[in-house]
């Protein structure tokens, strides 16, 4: 202890200087949004190389359970074709070659953060991959978030277990459908607000992505209700959402792109 003291008495004016130049830094960064944005995707650049070899290391020791899982999404893709119901002596016409509203690309999480109120996960997929801010992320199971930032190889994710994070779902069953925000306490459970009271609401219905937005398409699995209450004003129900996603084992997930996003927002965006 006595030597750490001596040390910090010897160099305390490059010690405090130091200080100064990194508080200095930290108001450049926060107060000019180049530099705030050059800062960003240097981190991710960085953060992302570190945590991509620690996820290869830790991807090695789950190679049997994630294979597990890819088996099991494979099986049930395999049903799906098998009973997909086309007439082997009618003409089919695939209309997704003609008009396919998303895209698809697969990546890795290479880091997962759920005990924070404001979680953020990190995908090993970026600019170079063509993923931009706000395009969807799902798991095999269900949803998982929305890109917030990309670097050249990297991206952040908004996780659904983050107290900021606004999606739009509904009750699969019936067209009603609120807002999927997240409280901060379990994450095994989200929460469905704003849903009107008129609404035929049962413990167990399943709870999808309403498709009223330009992120995720309609369908998307979110979870099941766990139970649901009326709110204050007695309008409209407060729903605890049972996730299908276990958040704190993630591993692969897929990344969706709108196509034409850019024309849905141009609209929301102009009254004209």
């Amino acid at each position: 202890m006595q030597q750490i003291i001596n040390f910090i008495i010897r160099n305390k004016n490059f010690l405090l200087f130091l200080l100064l130049f990194c508080i200095s830094l930290l108001f450049t960064i926060q107060s000019h949004s180049y530099h705030k944005s050059k800062f960003i995707n240097s981190a991710n650049f960085l953060t992302g190389g570190v945590y991509n070899s620690i996820n290869d290391i830790s991807s090695y020791f789950s190679l049997k359970s994630q294979n597990e899982i890819l088996s099991e999404e494979n099986r049930k893709l395999r049903a799906l074709l098998q009973n997909y119901g086309i007439d082997n002596d009618s003409v089919y016409i695939d209309s997704t070659k003609f008009n396919q509203a998303y895209r698809f690309y697969t990546a890795n999480i290479i880091k997962n953060s759920y005990s924070l109120t404001d979680n953020y996960l990190t995908i090993n997929k970026g600019k170079k991959d063509s993923i931009k801010q706000d395009f969807g992320v799902i798991s095999s199971k269900g949803i998982v978030g929305i890109v917030d930032r990309t670097s050249r190889g990297y991206g952040t994710v908004i996780s659904i277990l983050n107290t900021t994070s606004r999606i739009s779902a509904q009750l699969k069953k019936t067209n009603h459908f609120g807002t999927l925000k997240w409280n901060g306490k379990n994450p095994a459970l989200v929460q469905l607000i704003d849903i009107p009271k008129i609404a035929p609401v049962q413990k167990g219905d399943t709870i999808i992505t309403s498709g009223r937005s330009s992120i995720f398409p309609k369908g998307v699995p979110i979870g099941v209700v766990e139970q649901f209450n009326l709110d204050a004003a007695e309008n409209f129900y407060e729903i605890d959402i049972h996730l299908f996603n276990d958040m704190t084992n993630l591993e692969h997930v897929y990344i969706i792109e709108n196509v034409n996003r850019a024309e849905i927002n141009y609209l929301l965006n102009n009254d004209e």
